[in-house]
């Protein structure tokens, strides 16, 4: 493993977070039970969501939202091809097609309204969005066009997670949303999940989805609030467990400070970029990841290459899923999502990343765009 100086991401575990996990394992309970509830609750609060149900992971929140929506064979969806290939595998899971929007610029790096109708066909059933980088990107407008057109729209918020925008979290414009606490997320868990929605009628269809159809869950019959159970729908085991509730709850009451830490950083990457040559960088605000564009006479491989040697960490966010091969057939041409894809790289973002680690990064970025730097080959 190379000994980054930046990584890309960093998770730090403080002791209290360990202290509510071991918590757990002595009560136990490890299964779904009161730490599930109470971070539930917890969410339901933070988000302004009327319901809030924690899942195994991201994955599993947007396939429940997407069953719960009613998608199935013959119902397309539009999405943008500019995401992590779960926003769209969620949609195929149903049997429904994926139908890929083109992103709105090179530092808009999300589907605008105009993309968006232009590829709604009768078939078209629901709109899903996903929260580039932790940007609302055309949400509200989204919502209005959703609504008008009578189509569902539904929301990975997977980067999203603590990001308001015109009063509302990301998460909630739509009927439904799901985030996603893999260990390189805003809210880290390691896996760990969760939709949110303000409708009754989908929160009872995902609860019921989320654990094999069962009319009531172990810990109320532990409870004594139920004797058995039946099963009325075909569901999955997409369960959070209470070690990862526990440690949820914890990190949920720092994330503000944290998600702060990070708007301050892409601050002073917006301010240094912005007197550097060869590279702009995306749409404020970015709390997720932080990407540049690079210009096309720069090698993005040089580049890269040259910031691993000074041991700085980058990464690039997405492959296009348009362009995978199980998704090729018939997808149309995106060519400011093949640009980005070309282009774009991703800096290191993460809370505690110190003042010498963000100026480490810059210097080495300087280094790499200089005339004498990484550049395309003739």
């Amino acid at each position: 493993m190379p000994d980054w100086q930046v990584p890309l991401a960093d998770v730090v575990v403080p002791e209290e977070d360990i202290a509510a996990v071991a918590e757990v394992y002595r009560s136990g309970w490890l299964s779904m039970g009161p730490r599930t509830a109470a971070f539930e609750r917890a969410l339901e609060e933070y988000t302004g969501a009327r319901h809030a149900l924690a899942v195994a992971n991201g994955t599993a929140g947007l396939h429940l939202i997407c069953l719960a929506a009613g998608l199935g064979p013959g119902d397309e969806v539009v999405v943008p091809s500019l995401t992590f290939v779960a926003t769209v595998n969620a949609i195929a899971y149903t049997g429904a097609r994926p139908v890929f929007a083109d992103i709105a610029a090179l530092d808009r790096p999300w589907p605008e309204v105009e993309a968006v109708e232009a590829a709604i066909t009768p078939a078209t059933r629901a709109i899903m969005t996903m929260a580039y980088g932790g940007n609302p990107g055309a949400i509200a407008a989204l919502a209005e066009l959703a609504a008008a057109r009578g189509l569902t729209l539904l929301e990975d918020a997977a980067h999203g997670i603590g990001v308001r925008h015109a009063g509302r979290h990301l998460g909630t414009f739509g009927a439904a949303g799901a985030f996603s606490f893999f260990s390189n997320k805003n809210l880290a868990v390691g896996e760990g999940g969760a939709i949110v929605t303000d409708d009754d009628a989908l929160a009872e269809r995902m609860r019921l989805l989320r654990s094999h159809g069962m009319t009531t869950l172990t810990w109320d019959r532990h409870r004594g609030h139920a004797a058995g159970y039946d099963v009325v729908a075909l569901g999955f085991n997409y369960r959070i467990d209470e070690a990862r509730a526990a440690l949820a709850t914890a990190r949920l009451a720092r994330l503000d400070a944290e998600n702060a830490q990070r708007a301050e950083l892409v601050r002073r990457y917006r301010e240094r970029l912005a007197g550097m040559d060869g590279i702009e960088p995306t749409a404020d605000p970015a709390v997720h990841i932080f990407t540049a564009v690079l210009e096309p006479h720069h090698h993005r491989d040089a580049v890269r290459a040259a910031l691993a040697e000074r041991g700085v960490q980058t990464s690039l966010h997405y492959p296009p899923a348009h362009r995978f091969a199980i998704y090729t057939d018939g997808a149309p041409e995106l060519p400011l999502t093949d640009g980005y894809a070309a282009r774009a790289v991703t800096l290191p973002l993460f809370a505690g990343m110190t003042d010498a680690q963000h100026d480490l990064v810059i210097d080495a970025l300087a280094g790499a765009l200089a005339p004498t730097g990484a550049r395309s080959p003739r």
